[in-house]
């Protein structure tokens, strides 16, 4: 909440911040380019982290972090200062988003992980959608400065919250090593690529800088995939990278953010710039989104344990795309009650996919490589939009708006493809049998007879002289 509230109340703050600094259009740009580039390129390397050396440690790290660069930012005598500390804030950013889904997973078992998922959905749906009305009030009231300086109690209380928990340690096989290696040519990718893609709005894809830190990312990829290949504690382990629920689930959360936050994006812009809508009557038209997605997380949770994963992220697919190509129907229909409505519809969707992309994935991560998993699920949410606010700009360029809507419904509906992959049942082994390939470890529900048989279980001598996978 605190992650989404920021980014939101920010782009209200950023024409006073620009008008009392007298910053360049550039300079405010990279507030939060810089942010979005830190926390992109560092959230699976801060997931491993927190496998390593424990979540809740790392997630007081973030949060204490996060409310010291803002408090920074608050007090920052010029542009290049605010620009810094929100590159340091998206560092702390990355630090306790992958940890708190990890704590979620070793905090409750699967039942009850998938209500607390649909819960942490819904409150970032809430703190995403009051964010421009909160940040309209403290800059109007008390300027600029105040939308960074209330995110310092708020980190403060969790922290003290966090401090308060007593989590399972799980069990680890290997000492976790981080393959610096790796996480150094993960970042250095990642960056080059949500650059270049928070850059295509100005540039454009065949832009010459774009072009090369594409290029870039790409080699620096296939440098990074013969590297994991031969690293003893590779970045992202055999047992995840080889789990086909898991790679369904990133790539559904990466092209559904990116047509809703593509469609928002070019949906908006429509209503302000050529149905002459002020910002709040935009805003009434946005928030049955709002209101859909945190009313139909805890449906969706319940779909999710009834139907299933594959069941229930097809429908919220179909959902997600159908209220995107309904969206593109807005220069024939503009009525705010039609318009609320496929918000509505868009917003249902959605919380669909994230309850079950997210539950089901972290619910059957063991242990040890929560901190993994919740940083692979992060970091796909958080390329999504940039890549989809990427691909309104370049097709809105020689489109309409209708058309770019339905191109980013295409994108969307590509969303049944991984949604297919899914377990379909909702006890499916699958999940389990998939991403716990190539590892000794048991989950925490496993009892105590299996844990009993497993040590006393007689080793070979050539099992025990072979090399741990």
């Amino acid at each position: 909440m605190i992650v989404a509230l920021d980014g939101t109340v920010l782009l209200v703050a950023q024409p006073s911040l620009q008008h009392a600094l007298a910053a360049s259009p550039a300079q405010i740009q990279w507030t939060s380019t810089g942010y979005l580039v830190a926390v992109a390129a560092l959230l699976l390397v801060a997931g491993r982290l927190g496998d390593r050396y424990g979540h809740v440690r790392l997630l007081c790290v973030g949060l204490s972090g996060f409310g010291a660069t803002s408090a920074g930012i608050a007090l920052a005598p010029s542009t290049g200062w605010v620009i810094g500390l929100r590159a340091a804030q998206g560092v702390f950013g990355a630090l306790l988003q992958p940890t708190t889904l990890a704590v979620l997973r070793l905090a409750y078992p699967e039942r009850e992980l998938r209500r607390a998922v649909a819960v942490r959905t819904g409150a970032i749906a809430v703190a995403a959608g009051s964010g421009p009305v909160l940040g309209g009030v403290l800059v109007d009231h008390l300027g600029w400065r105040a939308v960074f300086w209330v995110n310092v109690p708020i980190t403060l209380a969790v922290v003290v919250l966090a401090l308060a928990l007593r989590l399972p340690v799980p069990e680890r096989a290997d000492p976790q090593r981080l393959d610096l290696t790796g996480a150094a040519l993960l970042a250095s990718t990642l960056a080059l690529l949500v650059h270049a893609l928070a850059a295509v709005p100005a540039r454009g894809w065949a832009a010459p800088p774009t072009m090369l830190e594409l290029a870039a990312a790409a080699v620096l990829a296939a440098v990074l995939a013969v590297s994991e290949r031969h690293a003893e504690h590779p970045i992202v382990p055999p047992a995840v990278r080889r789990s086909v629920p898991v790679t369904a689930s990133m790539t559904l959360l990466l092209l559904a953010t990116a047509g809703l936050f593509g469609s928002l994006f070019t949906a908006t812009f429509h209503l302000q710039s050529v149905l002459h809508l002020d910002p709040l009557a935009t805003g009434l038209r946005v928030l049955p989104l709002t209101v859909l997605m945190v009313l139909g997380s805890p449906l969706a949770s319940a779909a999710l344990g009834r139907w299933g994963p594959r069941p229930t992220a097809v429908t919220g697919t179909l959902l997600v795309a159908l209220g995107v190509a309904g969206l593109s129907q807005l220069a024939r229909h503009s009525a705010a009650g039609l318009t609320g409505g496929v918000f509505a519809v868009l917003g249902a969707g959605f919380a669909a996919v994230m309850v079950t992309a997210t539950g089901t994935v972290v619910g059957a991560a063991p242990p040890e490589y929560a901190g993994a998993i919740g940083g692979l699920k992060q970091t796909a949410t958080n390329i999504g939009p940039t890549l989809g606010i990427a691909v309104a700009t370049s097709a809105g360029a020689a489109a309409s708006a209708g058309t770019t809507l339905l191109l980013l419904a295409a994108v969307a509906l590509l969303g049944l493809l991984p949604a297919a992959l899914l377990p379909r049942n909702p006890k499916d082994r699958e999940i389990w049998t998939s991403i716990r390939a190539r590892t000794d470890s048991l989950p925490p529900s496993t009892s105590r007879i299996s844990r009993t048989t497993r040590r006393a279980r007689p080793t070979s001598t050539a099992s025990s002289q072979s090399p741990r996978s």
